[in-house]
C-alpha cells in the first residue's frame, strides 16, 4: 500500500472511533460543531495546502447558493462546483495533488451543488402552490392544495453559510462518501433514530466485510500489480492470452480496494448512528425515506432500523448478478441517485440525457483520456446485451437459461475488465499500447456481435412478419374468419 492510502485507512479508522464518541454527545450543537471540527481536521491532514482547493471552492459555492436567483442558483452552482474541477485538475497536473484530496473535492462538488439543486426544487414547490392558492382565491374556491409542501421546503429557502458548511464538511462521507442529502444531515440532528439504530451490531458485521475486502486486495495486487502491465516485460516476454486475461486480476484487484474503501466509509455513519431510518420510512441509496417519517419519533424505540440511505455499493448484487446493466445499477448507487435527479431527469434532451449523464460522470471521475473509454464505452455493451438478451434469454426457461446466465455472467465481467482497464492504466499512450497488444480484441468482438445480432434480428422480425401474413391470409375467404362469421349469423 501506499504513504497515501496507508494515512487514508487511518483517517477512515479514526472517524469510525470517533463515531461512537459523537453519537453520545446529548447537545446537538455541540455534536454538530464537533463533526464540522473532525471534517475539517481529516481535510488538513489528508490535504495539507492543497486543502485551501476545498475551502475556496466552498465558498463560491455556498455564495451561489445564497446570493443568485432560486430559480437560477442549481444552473449557477452546477457550472461554478464542477468549473473549479478543471482549475482544481491543471494543479494537479502541474504540481501534483494527493489522490485522497481528489476524492473530497468530488464529494464536495456533489453536496454543494446538490444542495442547490433541492433549494430549487422546493422553491419551484412553493411557487406552484402560490399560484394554486391565487387561482383559487380568483374562483373563491377553498379546496385543499395539490401541491404538498414541508418545513423542509420552507427551511431550504433560509439556508445560511454556516448550515452548508457543516454540511459539507461533516466528517461523516468527507473523504469518499457516500453521498447523501442535506436532509438526512438534518435528519441526524433533529431526529431520535441514531439513539435506537443498531450502530454498533451495523459496524462490526461491516468491519468483518472491509478486512476481507483489504485481505483480497493486499493478495490480489502482489501477485498481479497494475505496475506490470505498463512495464516492457510485460509486453515482450508474455504472450497474446497471457495480456488479455491479464484484465481480469487487475480488475479484481480494483474492485477488491474500491469496496474496502466503501466499506469503511459506511463503518464511519454506522458507527455514529447516521443514515438510520425505520424500515417503514422506505429509504433509498443516497435519496434517504420515499414514505413519511417524522411521526414515526414518536415511538422511535418501538422501530426497527437500516442503513441502506448510506449504502454506497451493493457488492454482492455487483458480483452476483447476470448482467452488465444489472450490474452498474448496483455500483456507486449513492451517486448514481444524485447522477439521475439532477442531470438525467433534468436534461432538456430525452434523445441524449443517457450521453449527457454518461458524460458528467466521466467528467466527474476525472480528465484523463481512461476515464471517458471506460464510462462512455458502457453504454455501447449495455445495447449489445440488451440486444442479445431479446434474442437467446429473454423467453428461454430452465437448464438452458442457468447455461445462458452463466454466458451473461461472464462476458459481463469481461466487459467490465476490459473498459475497466483503460480506467486503471489512465493515459492515452498506456491504454492504446495495451489494447493494440491484444489486437483490440474486445472492441472488435463486440462489433461483430452487434452485426450478428442486428442481423439475427431483423431475420427474427422477417419470420414474425411472415407468420403474421400467413394468419391473416388463413383467416380470409373460405378461412376460420368465414366460418366464424357463418355460425354467428346461424346463432341470430
Amino acid at each position: 500500500m501506499s504513504i497515501d492510502d496507508v494515512i487514508y485507512v487511518i483517517c477512515l479508522l479514526a472517524c469510525i472511533g470517533a463515531g461512537s464518541f459523537v453519537r453520545k454527545i446529548t447537545n446537538e450543537e455541540h455534536r454538530k460543531l464537533v463533526s464540522t471540527a473532525l471534517g475539517v481536521i481529516v481535510v488538513v491532514i489528508v490535504s495539507g495546502l492543497h486543502s485551501l482547493h476545498c475551502f475556496a471552492s466552498l465558498a463560491l459555492g455556498t455564495a451561489c447558493v445564497l446570493l443568485v436567483h432560486p430559480s437560477k442558483c442549481h444552473l449557477v452552482t452546477f457550472v461554478v462546483m464542477f468549473g473549479y474541477l478543471v482549475f482544481f485538475r491543471l494543479f494537479d497536473f502541474y504540481l501534483g495533488i494527493p489522490g485522497h484530496t481528489n476524492m473530497i473535492q468530488m464529494i464536495l462538488t456533489l453536496k454543494v451543488s446538490g444542495i442547490a439543486f433541492e433549494k430549487t426544487a422546493s422553491w419551484k414547490r412553493l411557487q406552484a402552490r402560490d399560484e394554486q392558492k391565487m387561482n383559487d382565491d380568483q374562483r373563491d374556491v377553498n379546496q385543499e392544495s395539490l401541491v404538498e409542501i414541508t418545513d423542509y421546503d420552507e427551511d431550504l429557502q433560509t439556508l445560511t453559510a454556516a448550515e452548508i458548511v457543516h454540511y459539507s464538511f461533516n466528517y461523516i462521507g468527507v473523504l469518499t462518501g457516500p453521498y447523501y442529502r442535506y436532509r438526512t444531515y438534518r435528519d441526524y440532528f433533529e431526529m431520535p433514530f441514531k439513539t435506537h439504530a443498531p450502530s454498533i451490531e451495523a459496524t462490526l458485521e461491516k468491519l468483518k466485510y472491509a478486512v476481507f475486502y483489504c485481505a483480497l486486495y493486499l493478495t490480489t495486487n502482489y501477485l498481479w500489480p497494475l505496475d506490470y502491465a505498463m512495464s516492457d516485460e510485460f509486453y515482450n516476454d508474455r504472450s497474446f492470452i497471457y495480456r488479455l486475461l491479464y484484465v481480469w486480476p487487475t480488475f479484481f484487484t480494483f474492485r477488491a480496494r474500491i469496496y474496502t474503501g466503501l466499506t469503511l466509509s459506511e463503518c464511519v455513519c454506522t458507527m455514529a448512528g447516521f443514515g438510520a431510518y425505520p424500515d417503514e420510512s422506505d429509504p433509498n441509496n443516497g435519496e434517504g425515506p420515499r414514505k413519511r417519517y417524522q411521526h414515526l419519533k414518536r415511538d422511535a424505540e418501538k422501530h426497527t432500523y437500516n442503513f441502506t440511505t448510506i449504502v454506497n455499493t451493493r457488492v454482492l448484487e455487483v458480483e452476483r448478478c447476470w448482467t452488465f446493466r444489472e450490474g452498474m445499477k448496483h455500483w456507486n448507487v449513492c451517486v448514481q441517485y444524485w447522477l439521475a435527479v439532477n442531470v438525467y431527469k433534468l436534461f432538456p434532451s430525452k434523445k441524449y440525457r443517457t450521453g449527457a449523464t454518461l458524460l458528467c460522470s466521466a467528467y466527474w471521475h476525472g480528465f484523463r483520456p481512461g476515464h471517458y473509454f471506460c464510462i462512455m464505452g458502457a453504454p455501447f455493451y449495455v445495447s449489445l446485451e440488451d440486444m442479445w438478451h431479446k434474442l437467446v434469454r429473454k423467453d428461454t426457461t430452465g437448464p438452458r437459461r442457468n447455461v445462458i446466465d452463466v454466458l451473461f455472467w461472464f462476458f459481463k465481467w469481461f466487459a467490465f475488465s476490459y473498459l475497466g482497464e483503460a480506467f486503471l492504466l489512465s493515459s492515452f499512450g498506456n491504454i492504446w499500447r495495451f489494447y493494440s497488444s491484444v489486437y483490440h480484441i474486445g472492441y472488435i468482438s463486440w462489433a461483430a456481435m452487434i452485426a450478428l445480432g442486428l442481423f439475427l434480428s431483423s431475420q427474427k422480425k422477417a419470420a414474425e412478419r411472415r407468420k403474421k401474413r400467413a394468419a391473416e391470409n388463413a383467416a380470409g375467404p373460405g378461412g376460420d374468419g368465414v366460418r366464424t362469421e357463418v355460425e354467428k349469423e346461424k346463432a341470430q
